[in-house]
């Protein structure tokens, strides 16, 4: 059951959820939302969705009243709604509204084309892991090999060596399919916690194309749950975890019923859910999940997993400099953990976004050498080493939640996310452009703008997995709103400036924060020239907005947009806010106009300090150390 605070914090989602870019070529589906006027069996259902041509495809979100209708003799995209349809199932005395569905893009998240390998030559005699391809998963054991960094890696060896490998963990794979009766995943398949929502059947196997285009899934899936020692390809992260596959994202257009009911599926048999697309990467697109979905992410982290709340694993996005994944409303959710990633040698790859929502990340390709791309399963029982792009990231990250989910099955989804930034590591990370540093947040915690707070370290995050203390509640504080319509200078920037007690004396007081979200209206007579940052009254400024050169829109802006940030993690939120607008065309001049129209502040983090329970770690020099030391002499003070 949601609690009311919960309930108050889904109305400003379903509120922001709608924020999106309208399609410029509108297409509607042969997918019927249809809401009943009470709840029926399923067999009435049935036969209702017979009755008028319909075939029903099940609930919403479990609902007893929500349906998903299909009309088989409609195509599944066209350009006008169907009027004839809906008016039908409305005329039903058992119906009471109806929604025809309209499709939007979403895109896998790889960067170079899907390549078949064949890998009989590989040497037999490979050090323990003993698979063929461990070798070339630097990103699990970095020896530098092929002009890698020794030691970059995401450290999972330390894990295994405290005996933990993902064991009673499952993570549902969000994507084009899986090759369930793959060698190196067939023992590790959870069939229970799968389902093919694009077939609506409980078989979610790739449909076959001559380019193995739908080889996406099973790649991901042999990342996290590829078995160990078997004599095929690699070894996953979590190698004794579980995957589950959820076929939903082959067919031409996606409906908001499609992704909701994969991200609200079987939620206390999956743990995880790794997600490895998005909108198109395009750098003009600015799009994010629709109600139904933000329902069932929402319903995920409240009530999966028995109440401690569903993990959700976004790919930050491959649109590289041009983009930016604050525009994404998937990865800059607060409710998902949006990861990014490095290359071999510590940089960033060239398709990376950035954006102050990135919360940590993993590795994947980019160098020319084709060995530095990601080795793991392929379709048919083949193996590849050349998966690639954020695609990859997202599920070893996934991996290594697996991992602490082993080590503490009493994590909570929050207690997810406090761990990658306690635990993750600036190691040899670094903007290959030099345009964003390393920088220290008011409370003492590294940051960069491409990375979040660094790569992740399993075997860190698994040994304080094992002592962890659940963070105290969880509060949403709206700071603070101003609607005075304020015009953005051709040249020069707009400031602004909020002051809010974070909500002090009142039941949503937040005083240690986690993430921070800026809801903005406006308007531009060219939106990708905008360029917005935030600071904290603790002086850390966050990059929410940056400059995207193909985003030449004039019509739709920003509306009720948020704009999230992890930057100022375990601050202290009262005081100044301080926002900054303005145009930035890579240009010395610009002739630009712009109005913003609003500007909700709103802080997301708890009242009591969340380490107070958590031992003092012995290394001072530890993140942990460093923000309880920071949170005790605040309280000094």
């Amino acid at each position: 059951m949601l609690t009311l605070r919960t309930c108050r914090v889904l109305g400003i989602v379903l509120i922001f959820s709608l924020a999106v870019t309208s399609l410029p070529n509108e297409v509607f589906t042969n997918g019927f939302w249809v809401k009943l006027k009470k709840s029926h069996s399923l067999e009435e259902v049935n036969d209702l969705a017979r009755k008028h041509g319909f075939e029903n495809y099940g609930p919403v979100l479990g609902s007893g009243d929500e349906y998903h209708f299909i009309h088989r003799a409609l195509p599944h995209a066209r350009t006008r709604r169907s009027i004839p349809h809906t008016r039908k199932l409305k005329s039903d005395p058992k119906v009471k509204h109806v929604v025809q569905q309209p499709g939007f893009r979403r895109v896998k998240r790889g960067y170079q084309p899907l390549a078949v390998e064949n890998l009989v030559d590989l040497p037999k005699d490979i050090e323990d892991p003993t698979d063929p391809l461990f070798e070339y998963q630097w990103y699990l054991k970095n020896t530098g090999q092929n002009g890698g960094k020794p030691r970059l890696d995401l450290n999972v060896e330390a894990a295994w060596a405290q005996g933990i490998t993902g064991k009673n963990v499952t993570t549902a794979i969000m994507d084009d399919g899986v090759d369930y009766m793959h060698p190196d995943l067939i023992n590790n398949y959870n069939a229970r916690a799968s389902f093919d929502f694009s077939s609506n059947d409980p078989y979610p196997y790739p449909r076959y194309t001559d380019d193995w285009f739908n080889s996406h899934g099973t790649r991901c899936a042999g990342e996290i749950a590829g078995a160990r020692d078997n004599g095929v390809c690699g070894v996953g992260v979590a190698y004794d975890s579980k995957v589950a596959g959820i076929r939903m994202l082959d067919q031409p257009y996606m409906t908001d019923l499609i992704e909701a009911n994969s991200m609200g599926h079987e939620p206390n048999l999956i743990d995880i859910y790794s997600a490895s697309w998005g909108p198109t990467d395009d750098g003009k697109t600015v799009d994010g999940p629709r109600n139904a979905t933000m329902r069932a992410i929402v319903r995920g982290v409240n009530e999966g997993r028995n109440g401690l709340g569903n993990i959700y694993v976004w790919a930050s996005g491959d649109g590289g400099a041009d983009d930016d994944c604050n525009c994404d409303g998937y990865a800059a959710s607060m409710w998902t953990i949006s990861i990014n990633s490095a290359i071999n040698d510590g940089q960033n790859a060239h398709y990376d976004e950035s954006c102050s929502s990135t919360l940590a990340s993993t590795f994947s390709n980019g160098a020319k050498d084709p060995n530095t791309g990601v080795a793991t399963t392929d379709l048919y029982g083949k193996c590849t080493k050349t998966h690639s792009g954020t695609s990859a990231a997202a599920p070893e990250a996934a991996g290594v939640f697996a991992l602490a989910l082993e080590a503490n099955p009493l994590l909570t989804w929050r207690d997810v996310q406090h761990l990658t930034v306690l635990t993750s590591k600036r190691n040899s990370l670094f903007d290959a452009k030099n345009r964003f540093h390393w920088t220290m947040n008011g409370v003492g915690l590294e940051f960069n703008h491409l990375f979040g707070f660094g790569v992740l370290d399993a075997g860190a995050m698994v040994a304080l997995a094992k002592q962890w203390k659940t963070v105290p509640a969880r509060f949403h504080c709206h700071a603070a709103t101003m609607k005075t319509s304020h015009q953005i200078p051709s040249n020069g920037s707009l400031i602004l400036r909020l002051d809010t007690s974070s909500c002090q004396g009142q039941d949503t007081e937040v005083d240690y924060l986690e993430h921070v979200q800026a809801v903005i209206t406006v308007e531009s007579s060219r939106r990708g020239d905008l360029e917005m940052h935030l600071t904290s009254p603790m002086k850390t400024r966050s990059m929410i907005l940056s400059r995207r050169p193909n985003d030449d829109d004039a019509r739709d802006g920003f509306t009720k947009w948020p704009f999230m940030t992890t930057h100022t993690w375990g601050e202290d939120p009262r005081g100044t806010w301080t926002l900054e607008v303005k145009f930035n065309s890579g240009q010395a001049r610009i002739d630009r106009t712009g109005t913003l129209k609003e500007w909700t502040l709103m802080l997301h983090g708890t009242r009591e300090s969340p380490y107070t329970d958590i031992p003092m770690p012995i290394d001072q020099r530890s993140k942990l150390a460093i923000v309880k030391k920071a949170h005790a002499d605040r309280k000094k003070a």
